[in-house]
């Protein structure tokens, strides 16, 4: 059974979390916007009467279709060997992976802080504070608490020890994202916490990650998904 992804073809944003899962795991599926016409069958695909998703990602795995990125990877974790099997163990992950949504939503108000319908340079001074704050305060926060798991009560390999789960893969999206957008702040996140950066490189160098980040099929960051370089937020 090949898996079936929807999402905008022309960026990483939240789609990029599933993609890394399914590479990770060798999955066969099909990036359903990326193909001619995909964008009309991903649009026909929003509009259906049972189990509509709200809007992409979303994925279908035979008759089922999956929508929010967590809940997918809640899914493909138990599926391919993502996440442990134990029910405290997949919560934990899933929480972690809940964690991180809440990051990207905060990244991307960065640069969107009043509203989506707007272009940045329409409310580019309430990005410039927001900007601010989610550089002084925010990353470091966050950052400082995954550094604490990678570290307590020893150094570890992955967040939940020897095995790569999804959200090791998401905390690298997650990474390389805020190095794109806030590399001056990232340098000096990652001089503080270098388990951050030995996860990155851990991730980025597994077969599969490795193999797919070295394709086409990894979409380049740019200026219109989450993660966004406008060098005046990142002071």
């Amino acid at each position: 059974m090949a898996y079936e992804l929807f999402y905008w073809p022309s960026i990483q944003g939240r789609g990029e979390f599933v993609r890394l899962a399914l590479e990770e795991a060798g999955a066969d599926y099909v990036d359903v916007a990326r193909r001619d016409g995909g964008v009309d069958l991903l649009m026909a695909a929003l509009d259906v009467e049972e189990y509509p998703a709200f809007a992409p990602p979303f994925l279908k795995a035979g008759e089922l279709v999956i929508g929010q990125v967590a809940n997918i990877l809640l899914y493909l974790g138990e599926q391919h060997g993502l996440a442990p099997r134990t029910d405290p163990g997949r919560l934990w992950v899933h929480q972690l992976q809940l964690t991180i949504a809440d990051l990207v939503t905060e990244a991307h108000d960065t640069h969107h802080p009043i509203a989506s319908a707007l272009y940045y340079e329409d409310q580019k001074p309430e990005a410039l504070r927001r900007s601010a704050d989610f550089v002084e305060s925010r990353i470091p926060k966050f950052m400082a608490y995954f550094a604490r798991l990678l570290s307590n009560p020893e150094s570890r390999d992955y967040l939940t020890g020897d095995k790569v789960t999804y959200a090791d893969l998401s905390l690298f999206q997650v990474i390389e994202g805020l190095r794109y957008a806030f590399p001056n702040a990232m340098k000096k996140i990652e001089q503080e916490h270098p388990v951050l950066t030995g996860l990155r490189d851990r991730v980025a160098a597994r077969p599969n990650i490795a193999a797919y980040l070295a394709s086409e099929r990894r979409i380049p960051f740019n200026e219109e998904g989450i993660f966004r370089r406008y060098p005046e937020l990142d002071q």
